[in-house]
């Protein structure tokens, strides 16, 4: 069993399958803020970037810290926001911070990737346990935890931002030192791959045979596979006799991915640099599935000349491409109107990056599919490949902004889940992003102004929001890593008994991009998980 620790671990974080018998509440309440400028200088706050904050009791007093990294990494006391300690560094952190037990031994650690391909192992009072360079340059935007071999035992994974077309991703154990294997995709073996730009990593066991797999999107149409030994995952022999994932190119339609090319003009192929793909059981019926958004472009212009608009792939672990319970994704939705790219300049505006997120929102049994993209939208898919209600939602402001990964929470208990996210502006003009919290069809319950910028001229939330209990009081807290006012903490009142579906950036506490059962909170605090079927949760995140 996996110990993700403890009571106190507040990231209890969620899929959503059947929703809990417990009693309606009428009406969202507008999220108050709390507090401001956590892990702030006294004039100035570093740059935040895409990861969301972790939150856990990481030092057993009773009560649960944030803990965050922008460039330095800090600790924050949860129901105040004040500093308890800081580890200092130079390079930006652009991935979610991992705290987790890798030991086993009841004491947490914490894990963070930053640039200069830096990866650091913190104990639970700041104090480094171990630091790597797993690449030799680039930088560590993937970064997770899983137990690989369902042996009790966390491994860490990362992946580089960085060219090269092998040797994308390592796994490190809890000691320090690389598994054997790795890093892979290892030279000289077939395939295709480049660097990884976002979060783009997720891990589970698809086929329930105790180990996982590893599925990571690169910068390329091209999407690599691995088991824990490093070894590339086959691929169905409709693609060819003895191909494994790399080689098998993903493109809009199914017959170029059976040809191996695309008629570059007329036929597309998604580019995955900066997609973190999910998995979960998209149907309820006891399997998983793997999603994957894809950036498309006219391969006769080249990327990113030639991008069009993200779209969704679900697709099995045979790389095939997922149809069931009357659902066929062969053919992959059509794109709306208006869904091209408004900036791809990030000196006018932060990159838009996408993470899928996998979550039920009206209650159905069946997930949908959740993204931010660029063009500046949150789009929802059902599994009959059209965004239903008032999806996709616009993102409101003046001049372009856009909105990070999304978390959904059922706040109200009325069986419709809601949908939270921060969104940021233009680089101008001392302009801020929103929280937003909307319902399930898409139509916004509340915009509000996010803190004006402690230091620089914009601010806004670049990453997934993190909900969990920081107080005493029976009431879930919303906690933001923000790009020019730290982290900022909202109370979600009336939020007791909330059920929690996806709850933080990547799914849950060890970034595996997999939800891990739909949470409910009493009195504030993790009551149990609703659960339908054992294996819509498998994953080595899960105790």
């Amino acid at each position: 069993m996996v110990m993700v620790k403890n009571v106190m671990l507040a990231l209890v974080l969620a899929s959503g399958l059947l929703w809990a018998d417990v009693s309606t509440a009428g009406g969202v309440a507008e999220p108050v803020l709390k507090w401001q400028r956590g892990g702030c200088f006294n004039s100035w706050c570093q740059t935040g970037w895409y990861g969301s904050p972790s939150v856990a009791d990481i030092d057993g007093d009773g009560q649960v810290e944030v803990i965050w990294a922008s460039y330095d990494l800090v600790s924050l006391d949860g129901a105040t926001g004040s500093l308890e300690w800081r580890a200092s560094n130079g390079s930006r952190s652009w991935a979610s911070v991992v705290v987790a037990d890798l030991t086993a031994d009841g004491d947490l650690e914490i894990v963070v990737g930053r640039g200069s391909d830096q990866l650091t192992v913190y104990d639970h009072l700041g104090g480094e346990v171990w630091s790597r360079n797993p690449f030799g340059s680039g930088e560590i935007r993937t970064l997770a935890a899983a137990d690989l071999e369902s042996d009790g035992q966390l491994e860490i994974l990362v992946a580089r931002a960085s060219s090269g077309g092998t040797e994308q991703m390592s796994v490190y154990q809890a000691g320090g030192s690389v598994r054997p294997g790795w890093p892979a995709r290892r030279s000289g073996e077939p395939g295709f791959g480049a660097g990884m730009y976002n979060q783009n990593m997720a891990i589970a066991d698809l086929d329930g045979d105790g180990i996982a797999e590893i599925v990571g999107p690169t910068d390329t149409h091209y999407i690599t596979t691995l088991d824990p030994a490093g070894d590339q995952i086959p691929a169905n022999a409709i693609y060819g006799e003895n191909r494994v994932w790399s080689q098998v190119g993903v493109h809009v339609d199914h017959e170029a991915d059976l040809r191996g090319f695309a008629m570059c003009g007329t036929e597309h192929r998604p580019n995955f640099a900066n997609a973190a793909p999910s998995i979960a059981d998209m149907d309820g019926d006891g399997s998983l599935e793997i999603v994957v958004v894809g950036d498309v472009y006219d391969c006769s212009v080249g990327d990113p000349a030639g991008d069009l608009y993200y779209l969704p792939f679900i697709l099995e672990l045979d790389r095939t491409r997922w149809s069931g319970a009357g659902y066929d994704w062969t053919v992959i939705p059509q794109a709306g109107p208006g869904t091209g790219p408004l900036s791809q300049d990030y000196h006018v505006i932060e990159n838009s990056v996408t993470n899928a997120v996998l979550a039920d929102l009206d209650g159905d049994g069946e997930r949908e599919i959740l993204y931010s993209s660029y063009d500046g939208k949150v789009h929802a898919y059902w599994l009959d490949k059209t965004e239903h209600g008032n999806w996709p939602y616009s993102v409101p402001g003046v001049g372009i902004r856009f909105a990070g990964e999304p978390v959904v929470v059922d706040i109200d208990r009325d069986g419709s889940a809601e949908v939270l996210f921060t969104s940021w502006p233009e680089k101008t003009g001392n302009r801020v992003g929103q929280l937003h919290v909307l319902d399930s069809a898409g139509n916004s319950l509340h915009a509000m102004d996010l803190p004006a910028p402690f230091s620089g001229d914009w601010n806004g939330g670049l990453a997934a929001p993190t909900l969990a209990n920081l107080d005493q009081d029976p009431d879930l807290e919303l906690v933001i890593g923000t790009a020019s006012s730290g982290v900022v903490a909202y109370d979600l009142p009336s939020s007791s008994g909330a059920v929690v579906l996806w709850g933080t950036g990547r799914g849950g506490p060890l970034r595996t991009g997999t939800p891990s059962g739909a949470t409910i909170f009493v009195d504030g605090f993790e009551s149990g998980n609703v659960n339908a079927w054992s294996s819509s949760t498998r994953g080595p995140s899960d105790p």
